[in-house]
C-alpha cells in the first residue's frame, strides 16, 4: 500500500485509489490528533464528497494495513504507531514554522542569559511553552543531568488522566538513565522522530519524542527533546525543534 498508483475510470473520471487512501489517512490522524476522539466515517464523508460506506471500506483497508485501529466494536478509527510514522515520514517536507513563530522564540532567547546552565534551563521552558508539551535538554558533556520543564502539561492531555499513566510519567522522569539514552542515541538527521514503541521501553509505549541536537563552536554538544503523546502535533512541533535548536547554538557560541 502506498507504494505504487491505481487508477480507475469511474464514469469519465479517473480515480487515484492510493492518493486517496493517503488523503482520508492524512485526514484522519489530524482529526484525532485535534480532538483526541476516535474518528468516525460520516466525520469525513462530507470532506471528501464521498458515501459513509466508501470512507468505512477505505478505513478497512487502512486498518487491515496496520496504519489504523478501533479501540471499540463499533465506532471510529485512531492511528496506530505505524500510521503516526507513514504520517511524519511522508508529510515532514510540507512542515515549516511561520515567521511569527521563529520572532516568538528569539524574543524568549534575547532575555539575559549569562551561563550555560541558564541557558540550558531556559531552552527547556521555551520548548515546553511553545509546544505544550515537556521540553527536555541534555549535554553530553553532564551524562547524568537533565532539564526539564512542562511534565504537567502532558497531564492535561485526555490520553493521561489515568492514575497508572501518571505514576509512570513521573517514575520515567525519577529514574531518567532511559529517557536520557533515548535522548542521546546518535542519529543522522536533524531531527528525529521516536514514536511509541520504537522508543524501546514499555513504560514509553504511549508517548513520543521528537529530539534535535545543538551545538557549540560548530561541535555536537547536546540534545533538545519534546515528550508529549503519540497524538502530538508533529507539523508544528518538527519545525520548531529545528529553530529552537539553531538559535540555541547561536546563543551558546556568544557565551
Amino acid at each position: 500500500m502506498f507504494e505504487s498508483a491505481n487508477y480507475e475510470v469511474i464514469m469519465g473520471k479517473s480515480v487515484d485509489y492510493e492518493s486517496r487512501r493517503r488523503s482520508v489517512l492524512n485526514a484522519a490522524i489530524n482529526r484525532y490528533i485535534r480532538e483526541a476522539v476516535p474518528v468516525a466515517s460520516e466525520e469525513l464523508a462530507h470532506e471528501f464528497e464521498l458515501s459513509s460506506a466508501t470512507i468505512r471500506s477505505i478505513f478497512s483497508d487502512l486498518e487491515e494495513s496496520g496504519f489504523l485501529t478501533h479501540p471499540y466494536t463499533s465506532g471510529g478509527r485512531i492511528p496506530t504507531d505505524k500510521g503516526y510514522r507513514y504520517y511524519v515520514d511522508f508529510l515532514i517536507s510540507q512542515m515549516s514554522l511561520l515567521e511569527n513563530e521563529k520572532e516568538k522564540i528569539v524574543r524568549q532567547f534575547k532575555k539575559e542569559i549569562r551561563k550555560l546552565d541558564d541557558a540550558l534551563e531556559k531552552t527547556s521552558e521555551i520548548i515546553s511553552q511553545i509546544t505544550h508539551y515537556t521540553g527536555i535538554v541534555s549535554f553530553l558533556e553532564w551524562q547524568d543531568r537533565v532539564f526539564y520543564r512542562g511534565i504537567s502539561r502532558i497531564l492535561e492531555q485526555p490520553e493521561f488522566r489515568d492514575a497508572e499513566k501518571m505514576r509512570l510519567l513521573i517514575k520515567m522522569f525519577e529514574e531518567k538513565g532511559n529517557l536520557l539514552d533515548v535522548i542521546n542515541r546518535d542519529f543522522k538527521d536533524k531531527v528525529k522522530v521516536y514514536i511509541g514503541h520504537e522508543m524501546g521501553r514499555p513504560e514509553m509505549k504511549n508517548y513520543s519524542l521528537v529530539v534535535s541536537s545543538y551545538r557549540v563552536k560548530n561541535k555536537p554538544s547536546g540534545r533538545l527533546a519534546v515528550l508529549g503523546p503519540v497524538r502530538m502535533e508533529y507539523k508544528h512541533i518538527i519545525p520548531t525543534m529545528e529553530y529552537i535548536s539553531d538559535v540555541l547554538s547561536e546563543v551558546l557560541d556568544s557565551i
